[in-house]
């Protein structure tokens, strides 16, 4: 039934719903074809998820897109696929990652807090700072009890009015401010508001009404002549810059200055570079003299430091913005590439760290094979790597005399990462023989360790 009303939805996010259940249904026929999986399925509440993990996966990007999507029906099918799973597999890191957003979506703040921390209790890495938002959101609770207390000091005559049911004071306050009598009406929203506060509303309707009185408030000062609603737009804005925004302790990253695309070029004009991959190769060699001997070296994402190995310089550490691996490294340039601008400026404010950097790019370098080639997924399918998307600035850009590969062999040594990184697969979505294609047509030379292109 929900696909089929999907089906004739233009919304891309209706859309992007619709393929996942399409296939979802795929999967679950196929493995009701199998008398063993489907015996898993109908008749073991634990076993599926072990025998079918597809499926689980699957279940679990539906649930993701309903909540993208966060129409009545759509949260009504990401609830019931939650307790779904999270019913087979208590301890899914993804599952209660799952139920919080959905919490969010829902606007039960307390219920999401409880989901983000049985998420944060079963991973070792806090990679995605929840622990920050749980404070950040409790932090929030506080900004609007404060909100309300404000409410009530500069309007007295609301209190006592919380008692009664807050749509019927809300519906008083709408039908006297339509009357033009704000006198009256003011108290009754306030008390509506404190009302939504003590009978459990949503939080999402809540801070609905406060922009709703807020913006009330405002015309009565135009109207007025006054300024009276300062303080309580200072307590709103701080609360939604809690609710929207990571905390930044230092806006100014201890004087890193943002580079552009010009900008980067000229640091780099004229000088030797080497690009040094995260492979089981390069960390079984004694290349490190000889590529700490290049005026510029670039590490990628959570690189491993080895002296006789892989060199101990670092002037240019390139790392997609998902991860937290190696920002705390002391580097003279960090570029940071991603492939959604709104994920990636979050990402920016969330893990950059003051004085760990000297320069750091600019949205015009955040996703260089895209972004600056121009190169979509028609002319380039995969997803690019930070190294390809690095590799490619650099021959983009033209500037370097010497331009060499250490290591590149496309992950067919496997791994060499720092530890905790180890646990990563090789993301399968990169297209690694047609990045190696790529190089090895603009290869002028290529020996065991190093592929040179300048």
């Amino acid at each position: 039934m929900h696909q089929g009303k999907l089906a004739r939805n233009l919304d891309p996010r209706k859309i992007a719903l619709g393929e996942e259940i399409r296939e979802l249904l795929a999967l679950y026929a196929a493995a009701l074809a199998d008398p063993s999986n489907a015996a898993a399925i109908t008749g073991s509440k634990t076993a599926w998820p072990k025998q079918n993990p597809e499926l689980f996966d699957k279940l679990l990007a539906v649930g993701n897109k309903a909540i993208d999507v966060r129409g009545a029906d759509e949260l009504t099918l990401a609830t019931q696929v939650t307790d779904a799973l999270l019913g087979v597999r208590g301890k899914s890191r993804a599952g209660w990652r799952l139920r919080a957003r959905l919490m969010e979506a829902l606007g039960d703040d307390e219920a999401t807090i409880r989901a983000w921390e049985r998420y944060v209790a079963l991973t070792t890495d806090d990679d995605l700072n929840i622990t920050g938002r749980i404070a950040r959101l409790r932090e929030s609770e506080a900004r609007v009890s404060e909100t309300l207390r404000l409410l009530q000091k500069e309007c007295p005559a609301s209190q006592g009015l919380e008692e009664a049911p807050d749509t019927e004071l809300w519906g008083a306050g709408l039908a006297l401010l339509d009357a033009g009598d704000w006198e009256r009406a003011e108290p009754r929203l306030v008390a509506a508001l404190v009302a939504m506060r003590d009978q459990g509303r949503p939080s999402a309707q809540l801070r609905q009404g406060l922009a709703d009185l807020i913006s009330f408030r405002l015309r009565q000062d135009r109207k007025n002549g006054a300024v009276e609603s300062r303080s309580l737009i200072k307590l709103y804005s701080e609360d939604r810059r809690l609710r929207d925004m990571e905390k930044v302790p230092d806006p100014t990253l201890g004087s890193t200055q943002v580079v552009g695309l010009s900008d980067f070029r000229n640091l780099i004009a004229g000088k030797s570079v080497c690009l040094v991959a995260n492979s089981q190769r390069i960390g079984t060699s004694t290349m490190g003299a000889e590529i700490d001997s290049y005026d510029l070296v670039v590490r990628f994402n959570s690189f491993k430091l080895d002296a006789t190995a892989t060199g101990t310089k670092t002037d240019i550490h390139t790392t997609i913005h998902l991860h937290n691996f190696n920002w705390d490294k002391q580097v003279p340039i960090r570029l940071v590439f991603g492939g959604i601008h709104g994920q990636w400026k979050r990402s920016l404010r969330q893990r950059l760290i003051p004085g760990a950097q000297g320069y750091v790019n600019d949205r015009t370098l955040r996703w260089p094979v895209r972004e600056i080639g121009r190169m979509d997924e028609s002319k380039w399918e995969h997803i690019p790597t930070s190294g390809f998307n690095m590799l490619w600035l650099l021959d983009f850009l033209d500037v370097s005399p010497k331009l060499d590969l250490f290591g590149f062999d496309f992950y067919d040594s496997g791994a060499y990462r720092l530890p905790e990184a180890m646990k990563l697969p090789i993301a399968g979505v990169h297209g690694y023989s047609q990045e190696k294609e790529w190089v090895m047509s603009r290869a002028q030379d290529v020996t065991e360790m190093r592929i040179s292109l300048r």
